[in-house]
């Protein structure tokens, strides 16, 4: 039987959790950056939309439950963040301190793609960045800071909603924005948010996208599990004082997730995005017992899982293709586990290449890279002129922080992609699930030799071994004792220190430190 190369194409959306309870004492909490906010209105739904214009391409699209969580409080109304705060001031009432914060933070963006295209925006970056903040907090009017109040959140909406009458209007006049002009841009916003849920539930239910689910608040699991993990990469590392050992802690996470998902998506999930692509001997077990199918990781994560280093070729393509392009099956004592492994060199040139190419040039090189991988695994058969076996190319990353640095936050490149990849009959785009579904893997990889390691160079040095990492790991076991051995610390108890503890287990807190 003739087969295409199978592509597998998973977008990882995450946000670590924001919210604070200690800012402000009520339900909806304060959130101390705006990233949800503004991504939530650049980077999750367009995705879909444009998907949806190919219905032949099936992709996979993780969504981080504390990226859910914190969507669901913007849809609802129900959360603040210092720049959304700010901009629904009015701009008579902005003290100094207000001042210096607008002209600090508000042109978080790059000035290339979401500041230069736009001349009024651009005039006050110039401005600032030319004479410096004190000569605009002594020269600009009212009215400067007005629009850039409000040019920050337009320049984070997706280029694909400018069709939007009063978005179009807001762009055509470009300044003399009001404070009403703003509040109806923050309602756009929220507009835009309140689909990204709906929108990935409805795909899935077509069957065009699968969507998997990552631990709770993105904890790094094998450090969770044991911090001594990270040895297996780095056998000289300096570990924190004490050692953080928690299994329970990992149950708790999958346990979290796998709630959150069924709530919102009204069916199991079968995939795990692990954090950073982060795995390890020990946590297979509980993956598998709280009911999981399959999990992603990266290359240099097999590499060292096989004891074999993956050499490319002098135009980038891999050599021994058949070792990366297929899953594997893991056995645990909870039961069998599907692992696939992403190509990271393709990952990383949509992630960090191709937003400097033409969009055409861009996505024939991709599919260029795609179909000379069909060539060598067709060389391997020594015979026939189609693939014999079912192969399964991966390519797995951020779905969200790349887009920042395309011209017109990717669109372009992912049309002349996907209109490429529709009409071609050599590839063919699925899900994972898909794939595994009707080709389960025949190759086991015995679980207890699988390398412990992450996307980053197969270790764990990102969130670990630093002075500063170690001193947080052990202001966190501290922590973790203390709840654990305190009568009145229980879930039912003191829901609130377990939130607290779950967020200050991501990752994300540990990849800043240091």
């Amino acid at each position: 039987m003739a087969y295409p190369l199978h592509v597998a194409f998973v977008w990882h959306q995450h946000q670590p959790l924001y919210k604070s309870r200690e800012i402000v004492k009520d339900t909806s909490g304060q959130y101390r950056l705006p990233w949800v906010r503004l991504h939530g209105t650049k980077d999750y739904l367009d995705l879909m939309l444009i998907l949806e214009r190919y219905p032949r391409l099936h992709q996979t699209v993780n969504l981080v439950p504390s990226l859910l969580l914190q969507l669901e409080d913007y849809a609802q109304g129900v959360a603040i963040d210092p720049y959304l705060a700010v901009t629904l001031t009015p701009e008579t009432q902005f003290s100094l301190v207000q001042k210096h914060f607008i002209l600090e933070h508000f042109f978080d963006a790059n000035h290339h793609t979401l500041i230069d295209p736009h001349p009024r925006y651009a005039q006050l970056y110039h401005q600032r960045q030319e004479q410096g903040m004190a000569w605009c907090l002594e020269n600009w009017t009212l009215q400067d800071y007005s629009d850039l109040l409000a040019w920050h959140n337009l320049a984070w909406i997706d280029p694909i909603f400018w069709d939007d009458h009063e978005i179009a209007q807001w762009l055509k006049r470009g300044k003399n924005f009001t404070l009403s002009d703003r509040q109806r841009i923050i309602s756009k916003q929220r507009q835009i948010i309140r689909r990204i849920i709906p929108q990935h539930r409805a795909m899935q239910e077509s069957g065009q996208i699968e969507i998997t689910t990552s631990p709770y608040t993105h904890p790094i699991l094998p450090l969770i599990a044991d911090t001594y993990s990270a040895k297996v990469a780095v056998p000289q590392m300096q570990l924190p004082q004490f050692r953080f050992q928690w299994t329970e802690d990992v149950t708790r996470h999958l346990q979290k997730a796998w709630n959150l998902y069924t709530e919102y998506f009204n069916c199991s999930p079968r995939g795990l995005w692990p954090s950073e692509e982060s795995v390890s001997p020990e946590i297979l077990p509980f993956i598998a017992k709280q009911g999981f199918q399959w999990l992603c990781s990266d290359e240099g994560v097999l590499g060292y899982t096989l004891n074999h280093f993956f050499h490319r070729n002098e135009v980038g393509n891999l050599m021994a293709p058949e070792l990366l392009y297929r899953p594997y099956r893991l056995e645990t004592p909870q039961g069998e586990l599907a692992i696939v492994f992403r190509d990271h060199r393709l990952s990383d040139l949509i992630g960090f290449t191709y937003a400097n190419m033409d969009a055409r040039t861009a996505a024939l090189d991709l599919i260029g890279h795609l179909e000379a991988i069909s060539r060598s695994l067709l060389e391997l058969q020594k015979d026939g002129t189609a693939l014999a076996e079912p192969w399964l190319v991966t390519i797995a990353l951020d779905g969200e922080n790349c887009w920042e640095h395309y011209p017109q936050d990717g669109l372009r490149f992912l049309n002349e992609l996907y209109s490429r990849l529709s009409d071609h009959d050599g590839l063919e785009l699925v899900t994972v699930s898909e794939f595994l579904s009707k080709f389960p893997p025949k190759v086991a990889l015995p679980a207890s030799l699988l390398h412990s390691g992450s996307w980053i160079d197969a270790n764990f040095t990102t969130w670990i071994g630093d002075p500063i990492k170690n001193k947080a790991w052990d202001y966190l076991t501290a922590a973790r004792e203390i709840i654990a051995y305190h009568p009145e610390a229980t879930p039912e108890n003191n829901p609130e220190v377990w939130d607290a503890l779950d967020a200050a287990e991501g990752s994300d807190w540990f990849w800043w430190f240091g």
